[in-house]
C-alpha cells in the first residue's frame, strides 16, 4: 500500500492498544475507505468525476431527495412529479436513472428488474452519506453497468467521540421533515454504532400528493489491529399518493394543482376521488462488510448484502371493462363497471461482493467479484367491484407473474505511473446476466421469456499531469447493458397484440477528453465527450399503466458535447461557482408516423433529437459569508429546451426554464462544542410556474380537433422550507 495509507494503518493499530480516544478521525476515515475502493477513483484516474464531501452533503439537508441535492452538479437535470416530494427523478447528460449505476458502498442500488432508483422508497439517503462520487460517462466497473454514468455513495463512518443531533423542518404545503441522529464514537475496544432516522410528512403540491416516508440507518463497527468488520442496516418507508398521471394543458391551465388519480363520478355527474389512491413500499437492506490489511501493499474486502422490498399501489378505476380482469358482470347486461384494484410486489436481492486491492509505489490494483440473484413476485387482485361479478375470492387475483435474475460480474482495474507526470487506467468488466419471466401480465397475456446476455465493458485511458496546476486526459470506454423488465413486458405486449418486435441489449462507445487547471483561488475543468450508440433505449414518450416510460431500441444515436466547470474565490466572503453543458443528441434516420389533424398519417424518415436530452444546461451558485458563522447563497439552474419524444416536434416540445433559488444559514456555537444550526431556503423566488414532461402521443381520441395529445407534470411557484439543528 502507499506509504501514508500504511502510516494511517499503523496509526490505528496503536490507537486500539492504548486507547481510541487517541485515534484520528482521518485513521477511521482510511480504514472506511477501503469498503469502497473498488467502486470509486481518484484524480490519477482520466474519468469525469465530481466528489461532494459530508459538508457539501450537510449543507443540501434541507433537500430530502438526492436528485435535489444534486440538482446544481455538472449535466445533472432534476425533476418531481409533485414539485420535490414524493417521487423525483434525475437524468446526467439526459441519460435517465435506469442507465445510471448508483451504488451504497460498492453495492448497487438500482433495482435489478426496473433497473431504476426510486429515491422516495428511502428518503434521506443523502443524510445518511459521508460522501459521493459522480461519475459522468461510462463510470468504473462495479457490478451493473453505467451507461450514462455512476454515483457512489458512502455511508455515515463513525465519530472518535459521541455525538447527537435533532433536527425539524417546516415548510410549503404542510410538509414537515424530522429526524434525529446518534452515535457511540469509537470506544476503548474499537466498537462504535451509529443511528439516523428520518422522516417526513406533507400534503403535497398537486391534489392527492400527500406523502409519509420514513427511513433508518444503523451501523455498528468493530476496529481492529488490522480489519474493519461492518454491519449496515437501512430501511425505508413510503406512503404516497398517485402523481405520475401527468396532466392535459387544458386541465391544469383550469387547475394547475390538478391530479386525475383515483377520480370517479356519481350518477348525477359529481366528482369524486378515492382516498387511498396510493403507492406504498417497505425496503430493508441489510450488509455485513469486513476488510483486512493482508500486507503493506494488500487489502481485501468481502460484502453480503440481503434486501428484501414488498409494497403495492391501490388505484380506483372507473368504466373499465370486465373481462381486463378476467372477469364477467353478472345481471347487469353490461360489460363496464368501476373497481378497486391492488397491484403488488415481493421482491428479494442477495449480493455477495469480494475482492482484493493493491497499492504500490507505481501500481494500484482492484481485482473483483460480485454475484447478484434476484427473484421477484408480480401479483394483481381486484378488491371491489361496482356492480356484482361473482367473487370466487376476496379479493380476487387476476394476474401473477415472477421474474428471477442471476447477475454475475468479475472486474479488473489498473492504474500505473510511468513516472510522477503520467500514469495509464485500464479497466475491464465481463458480466454474465441471466434473466426469466413467467406468468401472465396485468393485461393477460403470457410472459414468459429468457434471455442470457453476456457482455464485456472494457475502459483505457491517460492521465498527463502538466505542471502542479494543470492536467489532462483521455479515456475511451465500451459498455453494453441489457433491457429492463419494463421493456421486454412493453415487446411481448405489442407481439400478444400481432406485431413481431424484439428488445435488444443496448451498447455505448464513451470518449472523453478533459483539462483541469487547480490554483489557489481559482478552478477550471473542461471535458468533451462523444458517446456513440448502438441500439440505444431510449423513452418514446409514453408511459405504461404504473408510471414507467416507455422505451424504443434506436439503431444508431449519439450525445456530444462540452462541460465547463469553473470555481472563483473573488474575496474571502465571496465565492462564485458554475458550471454549464453544451451538447447535440440526436438519432440518425430515426423513422416514425406523424398523424396530421385531418386523420391521414405521413411516414416520416429524419435525423432527429433524442428524447428528454436538452442541448444547453447550466448552474451558478454565489455564496457569501458577510460574518462569521453565516453563509448567503444565490443559486440559478437553467435547463435548455428538450422534446417528450424521439420526433422533434414542436407539438412535443418542453421549453426551456430558469430557477432561481436562495438559501441563508447561520450556526451558534455553544459550550462543550454543542451547536445551533439555522437553515431557510426560498426555492423558485422569480416565482417560474413551469411545467416538465410526463408523455405525449398520437391518437384520435375524439372526432374534431388534434390528434397530437401530452401530458405534463406542473411545477409550483415560490415556496419554502426553515431547517433547525441541535447538535450536541
Amino acid at each position: 500500500m502507499s506509504k501514508h495509507f500504511t502510516k494511517l494503518a499503523l496509526v490505528a493499530a496503536m490507537a486500539m492498544m492504548t486507547g481510541v480516544s487517541a485515534m484520528a478521525q482521518d485513521t477511521v476515515r482510511v480504514l472506511d475507505e477501503v469498503l469502497i475502493r473498488d467502486s470509486r477513483v481518484s484524480n490519477k484516474a482520466p474519468l469525469t468525476t465530481t466528489n461532494l464531501s459530508k459538508d457539501q452533503l450537510d449543507d443540501a439537508k434541507t433537500e430530502i431527495s438526492v436528485p435535489y441535492m444534486l440538482e446544481t452538479q455538472t449535466s445533472v437535470v432534476v425533476s418531481g412529479e409533485n414539485s420535490k416530494l414524493g417521487e423525483t427523478s434525475m437524468t446526467i447528460r439526459g441519460i435517465d436513472a435506469t442507465r445510471i449505476n448508483v451504488n451504497i458502498n460498492g453495492i448497487t442500488l438500482n433495482d435489478a428488474e426496473s433497473q431504476g432508483v426510486f429515491w422516495y422508497n428511502v428518503p434521506n439517503l443523502g443524510g445518511m452519506a459521508q460522501s459521493m462520487q459522480i461519475q459522468r460517462g461510462v463510470g468504473a466497473a462495479n457490478g451493473g453497468s453505467a451507461f450514462g454514468g455512476a454515483i457512489s455513495m458512502q455511508t455515515l463512518n463513525p465519530q472518535c467521540d459521541p455525538y447527537a443531533e435533532a433536527n425539524i423542518s417546516l415548510g410549503s404545503w404542510n410538509t414537515r421533515q424530522y429526524g434525529m441522529a446518534v452515535g457511540t464514537g469509537i470506544n476503548k475496544k474499537g466498537y462504535s454504532f451509529d443511528m439516523n432516522y428520518t422522516g417526513q410528512t406533507t400534503d403535497g403540491y398537486v391534489r392527492g400528493g400527500w406523502a409519509d416516508q420514513q427511513s433508518l440507518f444503523m451501523s455498528a463497527s468493530k476496529y481492529g489491529e488490522r480489519s474493519l468488520l461492518k454491519a449496515i442496516v437501512i430501511i425505508g418507508s413510503q406512503h404516497t399518493g398517485i402523481t405520475w398521471n401527468g396532466e392535459d394543458t387544458s386541465m391544469l391551465n383550469l387547475n394547475p394543482r390538478y391530479n386525475s388519480a383515483g377520480e370517479y363520478y356519481d350518477a348525477n355527474g359529481n366528482t369524486y376521488y378515492y382516498p387511498n389512491e396510493s403507492d406504498n413500499y417497505n425496503q430493508r437492506r441489510y450488509q455485513l462488510y469486513w476488510s483486512y490489511l493482508l500486507t503493506e501493499n494488500w487489502s481485501l474486502k468481502a460484502v453480503a448484502d440481503f434486501t428484501h422490498g414488498d409494497g403495492y399501489y391501490e388505484q380506483y378505476k372507473a368504466g373499465k371493462k370486465a373481462k381486463k380482469y378476467d372477469l364477467t358482470l353478472q345481471g347487469s347486461g353490461s360489460t363496464k363497471s368501476d373497481f378497486i384494484t391492488r397491484k403488488e410486489m415481493l421482491n428479494s436481492a442477495y449480493t455477495g461482493n469480494v475482492s482484493a486491492n493493491y497499492n504500490g509505489d507505481k501500481l494500484t490494483l482492484s481485482l473483483g467479484e460480485m454475484v447478484l440473484y434476484y427473484d421477484g413476485n408480480h401479483f394483481g387482485s381486484v378488491l371491489w367491484c361496482k356492480d356484482s361479478a361473482g367473487f370466487d375470492t376476496n379479493p380476487y387475483e387476476w394476474y401473477r407473474n415472477t421474474g428471477k435474475k442471476l447477475d454475475a460480474t468479475t472486474y479488473a482495474k489498473m492504474t500505473y505511473d510511468f513516472n510522477n507526470d503520467l500514469n495509464i487506467y485500464a479497466d475491464m468488466q465481463l458480466r454474465l446476466v441471466d434473466y426469466k419471466l413467467s406468468g401472465y401480465a396485468d393485461d393477460l397475456f403470457n410472459m414468459d421469456f429468457h434471455e442470457f446476455y453476456p457482455f464485456f465493458n472494457p475502459k483505457a485511458g491517460l492521465n498527463y499531469r502538466i505542471n502542479d496546476r494543470q492536467r489532462t486526459y483521455l479515456v475511451a470506454g465500451l459498455t453494453s447493458r441489457e433491457p429492463a423488465r419494463s421493456d421486454i413486458k412493453d415487446m411481448l405486449l405489442s407481439n400478444y397484440d400481432g406485431a413481431s418486435d424484439t428488445i435488444k441489449a443496448e451498447t455505448m462507445l464513451d470518449i472523453e477528453l478533459g483539462y483541469q487547471y487547480v490554483a489557489n483561488r481559482f478552478a477550471f475543468h473542461a471535458n468533451g465527450y462523444a458517446m456513440l450508440y448502438k441500439d440505444q433505449l431510449t423513452p418514446m414518450g409514453r408511459l405504461s399503466s404504473s408510471g414507467y416510460s416507455i422505451k424504443e431500441n434506436v439503431d444508431k444515436s449519439y450525445r456530444l458535447g462540452v462541460e465547463l466547470e469553473a470555481g472563483y474565490e473573488i474575496a474571502k466572503w465571496f465565492h462564485l461557482d458554475g458550471n454549464l453543458t453544451l451538447s447535440t443528441n440526436k438519432i440518425i434516420d430515426y423513422t416514425y408516423t406523424n398523424m396530421n389533424d385531418d386523420g391521414t398519417t405521413d411516414t416520416i424518415t429524419a435525423t432527429t433529437n433524442l428524447s428528454y436530452s436538452p442541448d444547453l444546461i447550466g448552474a451558478c451558485i454565489a455564496t457569501f459569508t458577510p460574518m462569521k458563522n453565516m453563509k448567503l447563497q444565490l443559486i440559478g439552474k437553467y435547463v435548455g429546451s428538450m422534446y417528450l419524444d424521439n420526433t422533434s416536434r414542436d407539438c412535443y416540445k418542453q421549453d426551456a426554464y430558469f430557477l432561481l433559488n436562495f438559501k441563508a444559514s447561520y450556526t451558534w456555537h455553544l459550550k462543550n462544542n454543542n451547536q445551533i444550526e439555522a437553515q431557510f431556503v426560498v426555492n423558485n423566488i422569480l416565482d417560474n410556474h413551469y411545467r416538465v414532461g410526463a408523455w405525449c402521443g398520437d391518437e384520435d381520441w375524439y372526432d374534431g380537433g388534434s390528434m397530437h395529445h401530452s401530458g405534463w407534470f406542473q411545477q409550483p411557484g415560490i415556496n419554502c422550507m426553515a431547517r433547525l439543528a441541535y447538535r450536541f
